[in-house]
């Protein structure tokens, strides 16, 4: 039996969501089909993607691993089915693109390789720099398009944007935290935890909005700009964190496991997308650029 994209589709939102009924409401369809469909995908992989925990289902190590090849592959049949993309098949010139760290990190990778390869003759001049600076660069002319967290966007009035993607954020722990026994975890719960705070791409200083919003501050233990140490952190005891989906991995560098479950509290969610000189014309390659991943992240182009 082929795999099919339904089986991505429902293997994906339960991923996303932690919970099959989630899942299923989300899909419009009934939980027993959700179920089936993953039972069917893991019978055609010969290997087990989710393992049943009191509040849902978790992915296993071969469950992560193939959650990044789902997304690339109905990525590239939303690419394939809309049109926008071949109208510039030949389109040459340079795109000077602009990133932030994470992006570059977490995000960009395989939409980068994917477009080169769509768009051979266009050169790419990619440039990653800090928020305030790609800003600065796109206004003044110095970046055709930026691929950036656009929840931090400042220059609102200047630069316009476009969404491709909100990753949300939920708290990592341990695999043997005692949270995990909780069925509903608020930042007040989080509060009296050890916890890791991340800096890179201005992470702490969105997340103190949102805990300062709470009236609450974090028991804080350790500042670092290191994603894979506060990854390794987390999973060895030392203190949780609160961190987006896209730079989420459910196991450290040792082997580690890592827990996630949402928060109770409304913590903003982290949005990548495009951004651009506003009121000045978009060059081709531009252009071509913000169709591809408009149509690759499941847009209209």
């Amino acid at each position: 039996m082929a795999i099919t994209l339904k089986q991505l589709d429902y293997f994906i939102a339960t991923a996303d969501s932690g919970q099959v009924s989630n899942a299923a409401v989300e899909l419009n369809i009934s939980q027993s089909a959700v179920t089936a469909a993953i039972k069917a995908l893991e019978v055609e992989l010969g290997a087990r993607l989710f393992d049943r925990t009191h509040s849902g289902v978790r992915l296993t190590m071969e469950g992560a691993r193939f959650l990044d090849h789902a997304r690339v592959i109905t990525g590239a049949v939303a690419a394939a089915v809309h049109s926008p993309l071949r109208q510039g098949k030949g389109l040459a010139g340079r795109l000077k693109l602009g990133m932030t760290y994470t992006v570059v990190g977490y995000f960009m990778s395989k939409y980068y390789a994917r477009f080169r390869k769509t768009y051979p003759q266009i050169e790419v001049e990619a440039t990653e720099l800090p928020r305030d600076a790609l800003e600065q660069g796109v206004v003044d002319g110095e970046i055709d398009m930026a691929v950036m967290l656009v929840s931090n966007l400042e220059r609102v009035t200047e630069i316009d944007h476009e969404l491709l993607v909100r990753s949300r954020r939920r708290l990592w722990m341990p695999a043997d935290h005692h949270l995990l026994s909780k069925p509903a975890i608020t930042l007040a719960d989080v509060a009296a935890e050890d916890y890791i705070f991340l800096t890179v791409d201005e992470a702490k200083t969105t997340a103190s909005r949102y805990w300062e919003s709470a009236g609450l501050s974090p028991r804080t233990v350790l500042v670092t700009s290191s994603v894979e140490a506060v990854r390794s952190l987390v999973a060895a005891g030392m203190g949780v964190t609160v961190l987006s989906d896209m730079v989420y991995r459910p196991w450290s560098l040792e082997g580690q496991r890592i827990e996630v479950r949402a928060l109770d509290d409304k913590v903003p969610s982290m949005d990548v997308g495009l951004a651009w000189a506003r009121g000045r014309e978009i060059m081709p390659q531009a252009a071509a650029f913000r169709a591809f991943m408009s149509v690759t992240m499941g847009g209209g182009g």
